[in-house]
């Protein structure tokens, strides 16, 4: 369904990423680890459309997605959720989800049923529906995030450390919904600094070190590896 071949990213002079190749199979959950500043956020970034590769590929379907824009890639069926879980504080839960999706607004039926399969995934916000999304607490922000970016009806979901700062109870709920998607379907291209946590949910995993993929495979292979916590931070 996706694949990068040999990408590099750039920050004006500042190269995130090197060397990145990739591919990520229909109805797959694959996972981006690495240590900070490895080039995961930059490499979710590329498919979303809001970085362009500086040399290499993005193949969508069979596709060239690498200059499209991020609205051209919504229309295609990525979606992303960024880490820093922003949500629009002074308009409701359900006016988010609204505007997760803009983009198929003229189909009013499948944007029912969209919204009604995330108050069955995510039955809190059928609760707040009407409270200022500014209001909720940071797990209940991540839900709605999720949720708006599901909106859109993607085929692909990008999901950027849905993890961060969160309590441990509430990780374990998030992780209970990303499998739950999984399991609906959806394929999942997950950047996750709880390794242990992602890997338990995985399909398969690559590991980026500096900029480059350093090593990938399953979980059963990556736990294998005797110097897994050097390729992990770059030794």
């Amino acid at each position: 369904m996706l694949e990068i071949n040999s990408i590099e990213l750039r920050y004006g002079a500042v190269k995130a990423v090197r060397d990145v190749s990739l591919k990520v199979n229909q109805g797959e959950l694959v996972t981006l680890l690495g240590a900070n500043g490895a080039g995961k956020s930059s490499t979710l970034k590329s498919i979303a459309g809001v970085l362009k590769p500086s040399r290499g590929t993005i193949t969508l379907n069979g596709e060239n997605i690498a200059n499209l824009s991020p609205e051209q890639l919504v229309r295609r069926g990525v979606a992303m959720v960024p880490e820093t879980r922003d949500v629009f504080p002074d308009l409701t839960v359900d006016e988010n989800l609204q505007l997760g999706a803009f983009s198929r607004r003229r189909d009013t039926r499948g944007v029912e049923k969209s919204r009604e399969f995330m108050f069955d995934l995510f039955p809190l916000l059928a609760e707040r529906i009407k409270q200022p999304a500014g209001t909720l607490s940071g797990g209940q922000q991540q839900q709605l995030v999720i949720a708006r970016a599901m909106m859109s009806d993607p085929s692909l979901l990008l999901l950027d450390e849905p993890s961060l700062g969160l309590a441990p109870v509430i990780v374990d709920v998030i992780f209970e919904m990303i499998v739950k998607l999984r399991q609906s379907g959806l394929t999942i291209l997950l950047v996750e600094q709880n390794a242990s946590k992602a890997m338990k949910v995985s399909d398969r995993n690559y590991i980026l070190s500096l900029g480059r993929v350093a090593t990938h495979g399953t979980t059963a292979e990556i736990a294998e590896r005797s110097d897994l916590k050097s390729i992990y931070l770059g030794g």
